[in-house]
Order: C-alpha cells, then sequence, then structure tokens
C-alpha cells in the first residue's frame, strides 16, 4: 500500500488539490482521491485537512512528507542507475523543449536522428515549464536561459542573437509616422508590463498586445500587429520577418541541453545529446545572424 500511495501522496503535497494532483499523475480525480483514502485507512491518521482553499497537510501530513520524498528519491535513484547500465541504442527518451525553437529548428533534426537511430522512440513535451530531471519528470530537457542552476549534467550548446522584428505591412502603416523615440510604434509584449522598452531604441513605442509564448509572438509580429524581439534565426525560416530599420543584433541567451548526471551513461540518451549538440552548432551562423 505505501509505495502504491505514496506518489499519490506526494502529487496531493506539491499540487495542494486532488485535480492538480490528477494532471501530475496523469490520472483521474477519483483515482487519486481513492489512493489517498486507502493511504489513510492503512495508517489510520488523517494525512490532509479538506479546507474550501484546497487539501493542506495535517501533523500526520507533514511528518510522512520527508520520509515520503526520501523514498521516492531512493525509488527514482535506483531507475537511473539500472537504465544508466543501459548499452542498446533502443528505448524510449522522454524529451522536453520550448515551443519556440520545436517546430523550425530542432523537428528536422529530430527526424533525422530517428532514421538513423529506429529504434530509439522519442516522447516529446513542449512546453515553457522547466520539469524536474531530479524527480525523473523527463530524461532530457532542452532550455533556454542565460544560465542553468539544477543539479544536473549541463551542455551549453551556444548563444544565439536577437534583434527587433516586424512585418513589411506594418512598417509601411506606422514607419514614417513615428516620433523620434517611437512614438506612434507598438511593441509586442511578454505579459509583463513593459519595463524592458526603456532599454530599446523605441522607449515611448506603446506595449500595444502581449502573448506569454515566442512561436506566437513571432506569429503576431508577422501578422502586422507590431514589433518583436526575436531570435534571428527565425527570419531565415521565415523571410516576411523583417529588421526594424536603425535597430542592431545583440547576443541573447543560450540553448542548453540537460540530462540527470545518472543518465550520461545510456547510449540512447547519449546518442541524442550527441547529436542534438553537433546538429544546432552547425547552425551557428544562423543563431548568430550578422553576428557570426
Amino acid at each position: 500500500m505505501d509505495w502504491t500511495g505514496l506518489p499519490y501522496f506526494l502529487a496531493v503535497a506539491r499540487g495542494g488539490s486532488l485535480r492538480a494532483a490528477a494532471e501530475d499523475m496523469g490520472a483521474t480525480h477519483a483515482t487519486v482521491d481513492r489512493h489517498l483514502r486507502s493511504l489513510e485507512a492503512a495508517y489510520g491518521v488523517r494525512l490532509f485537512d479538506r479546507t474550501p482553499r484546497g487539501l493542506v497537510l495535517t501533523q500526520a501530513g507533514e511528518t510522512l512528507l520527508p520520509q515520503a520524498e526520501e523514498a521516492e528519491a531512493s525509488v527514482i535513484a535506483a531507475r537511473r542507475r539500472l537504465q544508466g547500465l543501459d548499452r542498446e541504442a533502443s528505448g524510449r527518451i522522454r524529451l522536453t523543449m520550448p515551443p519556440a525553437f520545436a517546430f523550425d529548428i530542432i523537428a528536422p533534426i529530430l527526424g533525422a536522428f530517428a532514421a538513423q537511430y529506429p529504434a530509439i522512440e522519442l516522447d516529446i513535451d513542449l512546453s515553457n515549464r522547466i520539469q524536474n530531471l531530479a524527480r525523473a519528470e523527463v530524461d532530457v530537457s532542452i532550455r533556454v536561459g542565460f544560465s542553468v542552476d539544477d543539479d544536473v549534467t549541463g551542455r551549453k550548446v551556444l548563444q544565439y542573437a536577437a534583434r527587433p522584428y516586424a512585418s513589411q505591412s506594418y512598417l509601411d502603416a506606422h514607419w514614417e509616422g513615428r516620433g523620434a523615440q517611437g512614438e506612434g510604434l507598438h511593441w509586442i509584449g511578454w505579459g509583463d508590463n513593459g519595463a524592458w522598452r526603456k532599454e530599446t531604441a523605441f522607449p515611448k513605442a506603446a506595449l500595444r498586445h502581449s502573448a506569454n509564448g515566442a512561436y506566437m509572438q513571432i506569429n503576431l509580429v508577422r501578422a502586422g500587429l507590431g514589433m518583436g524581439t526575436l531570435p534571428v534565426i527565425f527570419a531565415q525560416h521565415m523571410p516576411d520577418l523583417v529588421a526594424v530599420p536603425g535597430t542592431e543584433a545583440f547576443l541573447d541567451r543560450s540553448i542548453w541541453i540537460l540530462l540527470h548526471s545518472d543518465l550520461k551513461r545510456t547510449t540512447r540518451v547519449r546518442l541524442l545529446v550527441d547529436y542534438l549538440s553537433q546538429a544546432l552548432r552547425a547552425q551557428r551562423a544562423a543563431f548568430l545572424g550578422p553576428l557570426a
């Protein structure tokens, strides 16, 4: 009962509700509730108080939590050590990446990889959420950032350049009437307050629209809704992106490939990480654009 119920207990403790736990576990609301009640019955204590704000750990639940986390860590460590002994170029790899680079940049690389290693199955999750490698949510994670602080094996693949882009139709409609500091122009933001505009060539351009996904922002720019600061490599794949006059490319974030250290000896994982790294670095000139 412990081994069956503890993952559900941890999911509820972390999510604060049956619904959040069900999403995390890929189960139904009823399944999570059944496992939780069975665990409580087996221990003879209530592990959660059911409140209007969600499920809150009782004193018994607080006592169990670190022990359950320790048990989870032991199981994950054993699984990873066994996976690390795998020397076959076959099996499943759970791979996560941000949607921005997934479609036009990484998908063709994965297609070529799958053709070369047909016995390796890719389970791909597109998400900007930072999945937990230590908890074995994924095997390999492609991330974009200035740095990575996780306690994992990380490989900095390359740094890319970015600059402001717009559509030609947008520039035709708004460029001539602009003010000296961008009055009359419009930025497409990231769902924030737009404080970053002060550091741009057009600090007084209005923040007219926003999108919290980079790929959506790219397509809003292409649709003529305003200017957006984008990785320069997209102009190579989408020729309707026009560099905004009076702006320059600059070095932005880096692309990282991360995996848990126990998996670096696993053949299929090492093959994928090496293949991705080499294929992305082969496009370094496109990632840097005019800065290459």
